[in-house]
């Protein structure tokens, strides 16, 4: 039996996707969509000025009349995922009753979303974050810091409130948070499974993590 999850890529997908408020046209925008695919394929290390003018069909000089820098572009790509996360999951909170319950739920369907509709930009975001200097990464980091903080006050909520009961707290927020990274990897149309039917399996895994029994489960 073949493995559904077994690919010959670093990711299934191999078209890049960009969240509409960062969409636009131009010079500019293809060389953050060549970047990002290369990037994605081929890591940031692994990827040169060279290569990225040539996937967006322009020379090296033009490219740095755009961008000063390979690291600026990263900051920019990284910047655009981080935004479009974050402003999902809060989109998500917004729409939940005010019950840590629903809260966890929404919060974890909105997470694996992201990284199955935008999946190039999250594995961009998620394994090249630590090539980017203190400076440009402040960002990116301070936005992963804000949306980790988010898990944490939704599984502190359901504690104090005794609707959460996790083996170990800390460690569920991070089981919970990184959980859905991978689905930017191996997901496509073909699994066999809907973003949607994926989505809720892994918000039924942050259920059981936080130790929310199936009699507390109702409407949500």
């Amino acid at each position: 039996m073949v493995s559904k999850l077994t690919v010959n890529r670093r990711l299934v997908s191999a078209t890049v996707k960009f969240p509409k408020s960062a969409e636009g046209n131009g010079t500019r925008q293809q060389i953050l969509l060549g970047a990002v695919l290369l990037f994605a394929e081929k890591g940031f290390v692994g990827t040169s000025i060279r290569d990225i003018a040539s996937e967006a069909g322009i020379n090296s000089a033009t490219l740095y009349s755009h961008f000063p820098s390979k690291e600026h572009i990263l900051a920019k790509v990284i910047e655009i995922a981080h935004k479009e996360h974050e402003t999902q999951l809060r989109r998500a909170l917004l729409s939940s009753q005010p019950d840590p319950r629903e809260q966890l739920s929404n919060i974890v369907r909105a997470h694996v979303m992201m990284h199955a509709d935008y999946p190039m930009l999250a594995v961009v975001a998620n394994n090249e974050l630590h090539a980017l200097s203190p400076q440009l990464g402040a960002q990116a980091f301070e936005a992963r810091n804000r949306t980790i903080q988010l898990f944490e006050e939704i599984v502190s909520s359901g504690v104090e409130k005794q609707l959460f009961d996790p083996i170990d707290q800390t460690l569920a927020v991070t089981a919970i948070a990184g959980m859905g990274v991978r689905v930017a990897n191996w997901y496509s149309p073909e699994y066999g499974k809907s973003r949607e039917e994926i989505a809720e399996i892994y918000a039924e895994y942050a259920r059981r993590i936080v130790g929310l029994s199936a009699d507390s489960r109702t409407a949500i």
